[in-house]
């Protein structure tokens, strides 16, 4: 498998969560088990199959937590070099041509996506129309209600 992009910042995000899985989720779920166990009659003991199902949804979460940061490839977009060029980390401000609505995006890792907050993946179709384009570029941007044109006013890579 290919190397993961993230931030430092969604580096930081996947390591607290898988933390927290480790140091709080698990050893809560080890206790709901031993509780299950204490009631008696596993075959019809709903608290301790509904525990172990949840165990093993953890336990899945951790390796998923585990795999993704042996995978990262930190990028840091206060290194990068700022030319004008939208690579994975920019916070690009464009326009769409049509309406005149501006927007800002930082491209990050899927992790750390969240649009509402103005981060989008780097998979998703807009960073992906973005990338490799400069300030002032004219792009085509696929969306469900139908292909945009947008310009490209602004590139920044901003210590987070």
């Amino acid at each position: 498998m290919d190397q993961l992009p993230m931030t430092p910042r969604g580096y930081k995000m996947l390591e607290e969560k898988l933390k927290n899985l480790k140091s709080v989720e698990r050893p809560k779920i080890i206790k709901e088990i031993e509780f299950a166990l204490s009631l008696g009659d596993l075959s019809e003991n709903f608290e301790y199959h509904s525990a172990k199902d949840r165990q093993g949804m953890i336990e899945a979460q951790i390796q998923d937590c585990e795999a993704r940061i042996a995978l990262a490839q930190i990028i840091d977009p206060a290194k990068m070099k700022n030319d004008g060029k939208v690579r994975f980390s920019a916070t690009v401000t464009f326009a769409d041509e049509d309406s005149g609505e501006e927007f800002c995006y930082q491209i990050v890792g899927e992790d750390e996506a969240d649009i509402k907050n103005g981060l989008i993946s780097v998979a998703s179709p807009i960073a992906k129309a973005l990338i490799g384009k400069e300030e002032g570029d004219e792009v085509k941007i696929k969306t469900p209600s139908g292909i945009k044109t947008v310009e490209i006013s602004k590139v920044e890579y901003i210590a987070q």
